[in-house]
C-alpha cells in the first residue's frame, strides 16, 4: 500500500515542484506560463494530500483518539496545515504568502517512502506457521481390507492404519504395527542420526521413513499432533515477543508536543504584538517545518542500508527489531547439531585388535558399507577415500535394520554394526578394544564393530564433527562481552565434550523439543537478552521466543520463517557480523535522530520569530530549504554505514 501510493505521489510531485513559484524563485528559473498553469500545484497537491496523505491522516486520527501522539499525528498535522495554508494563498484570501504545495508534495512522498522501507523490513509470523504445515504430506495411503487407498490427510481418523513407504513422510502421529525402518526425525528433534522404529514404537507426523516401508496406526491427527503442538508454541512465542516502539516514534511524540506548544505560543505572542497576519504566517511556518522530513527517514534509511550490507555478508535481516536488539544481547544460545557442528557423522577414531592394521580395517568396513545410503555408511566410505585406501569389492550386501549391515568381502562374511549386532552374531568384544570403545561411548560417540564371522577385528567411532568456524565464533563473541550457551537433545556427555572443546559458558543437554523454548525463557528470567541460533523445526519456538532469532540458512524453512535473521550459509561466525552491524547501525540511528530533532528544536524557535528583535526571522522559503538540507544530511550519514566491514572470515 505504501509502495503504490509512493510511486503515484512521486509522479504527481514532479509537476507540483516544477510549477511552484517558490521553487522557481529559489533555483532561479521561470516555469512556462499558460492558461491554467497556476492551478497545477493546487489541483495535483490536493490529489496528493487526499491520496498519498490518507494513511497519515488516518493514523494521526487514531493516535489522537488514543491520546498517544507520534509520527503519524505529527505528519498529519503538518500536511493539513500546509494544505489549508496553501489553498488560502492560492485563492488569494487575506493576502498571505504561504505557498507550501511543493513542500506538501515532497513531504508526503518522503514519508511514504520511509514507511514503505520500514514495512518491507518487517518479518511475517504467518510464514513460519505455513512452513510448518507444509511438512505434512497432502495425501496418505490408508490400509483397507482390499489393499490400500489414497486419501487426503484431512480424512484420516484415529485408529486408521496407514502405509508409509520408504522416503515418505508420516501423515500423522502414530504407532508402528508392522515392519521396521530407520526414521529421519531431524525436522522434529534437530538431530542428524536416524533412529530405528519397529512394532510398538511411536512415530511423529512429518518424520521420514528412510529405508523400509512400515504400517502405522494413527493415534493423533490435525491439531492433536506433535507438529501442531510446535505450531502453537511458535504462534505463542511470536505473540509474546513485544515489538518495542521505534525510536523515531518516541522522538516524534516529543516533537509533536514541542511543535504544538510552539505554535500556540507563537500565535498568542504575535497577536498580542498587534500583528494577526504575521501571527498566522509565523504559526503556519512553525507547524509545517516541524514535520520530520529527516526524522521520517532517519530510521528506515539506516535499516535499509544495514539490510543491504548484511546481505552482502550472508545475513538476511527479516525483522527490523532484530537489528536494533542484537546490540543488547547478553547471551547467544546455539543449537548444537547443524549449527556448531556439521550435523553429519564423521569418522573420529579407529581401534584394532593386535595384528590388525587400522587402514585395512577401515577399507574392509568401507567395502561392507559401500552399498548403503545410511549417513554412517557414507561417513566410513568418505573417510576411506580421503585416506586414498583401496576399497575391496563386496557382494551380497544386506541391511540389518537397527543393528548394522552385512556383506561378503573376498569370501569372508563381514558384519559392521553396534552392540545389538555383537549379540546377534554371538561375538564378544575383546578386552584390547574395551578401553577405547568405553572412552568413545563416554563422550557420546557412535561405536561400530567390524566382525569377521564371530571374531571382532576392531571398532570405529563416529561423531558429529565440530565446524572449524565455531571456535572462532565462540571466542569472538566472548571477546565482545557476550556469553555463549548451547542447547541440544544429545546426551549430556556428548554435549559436554563439545562444550569443553569450544569453551562454551553454559550447556543445556538432553533437552526435549518443547523445552528448547523453555530454556530461552529460563535465560530471559535471569535478566539476559537472548539470541537463539538454530536450524530445525524444534528450534522454531525458541527462535521466535528469543529477543533475536537467527536461523542457519541450511536449516528448515520453518526455522528460517520463525527467525528475525537468517544466515545464508552455515558459518556461525556470521553472528558476529550481526553484532557489529547492530552496534554500528544503532550509532547511526542516534546520530540521525539527534540531527533530525536538533534541526527542529533550533529551526522552530527561529520560525516562531524569537530573534525577530534582532532582524533574524526564518521565512517559510528558508525553512523549507533547511528541511530539505536536513534530509540530505541524514541520507548521507546513513550511507557511511557502507564502510562497516562484515567479513566472517576476518572475524576477531
Amino acid at each position: 500500500m505504501f509502495k503504490n501510493r509512493f510511486w503515484l505521489t512521486l509522479a504527481l510531485s514532479v509537476p507540483v515542484v516544477y510549477f511552484s513559484p517558490m521553487v522557481g524563485h529559489i533555483l532561479g528559473y521561470m516555469a512556462p506560463m499558460f492558461p491554467g498553469s497556476a492551478w497545477i500545484p493546487p489541483v495535483l497537491g490536493t490529489v496528493i494530500f487526499f491520496y498519498g496523505g490518507l494513511p497519515f491522516l488516518k493514523g494521526g486520527w487514531q493516535e489522537l483518539k488514543t491520546r498517544r501522539p507520534g509520527m503519524m499525528l505529527l505528519i498529519a498535522m503538518a500536511i493539513t496545515v500546509a494544505f489549508a495554508a496553501s489553498w488560502v494563498t492560492s485563492l488569494g484570501i487575506g493576502g498571505f504568502d504561504l505557498d507550501f504545495w511543493w513542500e506538501l508534495a515532497l513531504l508526503v512522498a518522503i514519508m511514504l517512502l520511509g514507511h514503505w522501507i520500514e514495512m518491507r523490513a518487517l518479518g511475517s509470523a504467518q510464514g513460519a506457521l505455513d512452513a510448518l504445515a507444509a511438512l505434512l504430506p497432502d495425501e496418505a495411503e490408508r490400509v483397507t481390507d482390499a489393499g490400500t487407498e489414497t486419501v487426503p490427510v484431512s480424512e484420516l481418523r484415529e485408529g486408521d492404519i496407514v502405509l508409509v513407504r520408504s522416503g515418505a513422510r508420516m501423515p500423522a502421529d502414530g504407532t508402528v504395527v508392522d515392519g521396521q525402518a530407520e526414521f529421519d526425525e531431524s525436522m522434529i528433534t534437530g538431530e542428524s542420526k536416524t533412529v530405528p522404529r519397529g512394532p510398538g514404537d511411536a512415530v511423529v507426523a512429518g518424520t521420514v521413513a528412510t529405508d523400509n516401508s512400515v504400517r502405522v496406526q494413527v493415534t493423533a491427527v490435525g491439531d492433536n499432533t506433535a507438529l501442531a503442538g510446535i505450531q502453537r508454541l511458535v504462534a505463542e512465542a511470536q505473540a509474546s515477543s513485544s515489538r518495542a516502539q521505534a525510536l523515531a516514534d518516541r522522538a516524534a511524540a516529543f516533537l509533536f508536543y514541542f511543535a504544538a506548544g510552539a505554535g500556540v505560543i507563537t500565535f498568542i505572542i504575535w497577536t498580542l504584538l498587534g500583528s494577526v497576519p504575521e501571527a498566522v504566517t509565523r504559526t503556519v511556518t512553525v507547524l509545517v517545518i516541524a514535520c520530520p522530513h529527516a526524522l521520517g527517514l532517519a530510521i528506515p534509511l539506516v535499516i535499509a542500508i544495514s539490510t543491504e550490507q548484511a546481505a552482502r555478508a550472508g545475513v538476511l535481516i527479516k525483522n527490523r527489531m532484530a537489528l536494533e536488539r542484537m546490540r543488547t544481547i547478553g547471551v547467544v544460545l546455539f543449537d548444537k547439531t547443524g549449527t556448531l557442528t556439521t550435523g553429519e557423522p564423521d569418522l573420529k577414531d579407529i581401534a584394532t585388535v593386535p595384528g590388525e592394521d587400522a587402514d585395512a580395517l577401515l577399507a574392509l568396513a568401507a567395502a561392507v558399507e559401500a552399498d548403503s545410503e545410511h549417513p554412517v555408511a557414507r561417513a566410513i566410505v568418505r573417510a576411506a577415500r580421503e585416506r586414498n585406501l583401496s576399497i575391496p569389492q563386496a557382494t551380497g550386501f544386506s541391511s540389518l535394520t537397527g543393528r548394522g549391515v552385512r556383506a561378503t568381502v573376498n569370501g569372508r562374511t563381514v558384519h559392521v554394526g553396534g552392540p545389538a549386532l555383537l549379540r546377534e552374531v554371538g561375538a564378544t568384544e575383546p578386552e584390547d578394544l574395551a578401553g577405547s570403545t568405553s572412552t568413545w561411548m563416554g563422550r557420546g560417540a557412535a561405536v561400530l564393530h567390524v566382525i569377521d564371522g564371530h571374531h571382532v577385528l576392531g571398532a570405529v567411532s563416529l561423531e558429529d564433527s565440530i565446524r572449524p568456524e565455531s571456535r572462532q565464533a565462540v571466542a569472538a563473541l566472548q571477546n565482545r562481552g557476550v556469553k555463549v550457551a548451547m542447547v541440544t537433545g544429545d546426551a549430556r556427555q556428548v554435549a559436554q565434550a563439545v562444550a569443553e572443546d569450544l569453551h562454551i559458558d553454559e550447556v543445556f543437554a538432553e533437552v526435549l523439543p518443547a523445552d528448547k523454548d523453555k530454556k530461552v525463557a529460563e535465560l530471559q528470567a535471569r535478566g539476559l537478552k537472548v539470541a537463539m541460533v538454530g536450524d530445525g523445526v524444534n528450534d522454531s519456538p525458541a527462535l521466535a521466543r528469543a529477543e533475536v532469532g537467527i536461523a542457519i540458512g541450511a536449516g528448515t524453512d520453518v526455522a528460517m520463517e520463525s527467525a528475525g535473521v537468517v544466515l545464508a550459509g552455515n558459518d556461525p561466525r556470521a553472528v558476529l557480523s550481526m553484532v557489529d552491524l547492530s552496534r554500528a547501525s544503532y550509532r547511526k540511528m542516534w546520530q540521525n535522530l539527534i540531527w533530525a530533532t536538533g534541526y527542529n528544536v533550533l529551526s522552530v524557535p527561529l520560525a516562531a520569530g524569537v530573534l525577530a528583535f534582532a532582524g533574524v526571522v526564518l521565512s517559510p522559503a528558508a525553512g523549507a530549504v533547511l528541511m530539505s538540507v536536513s534530509t540530505i544530511v541524514v541520507a548521507l550519514n546513513a550511507q557511511l554505514l557502507r564502510r562497516v566491514k562484515l567479513n566472517p572470515s576476518q572475524v576477531r
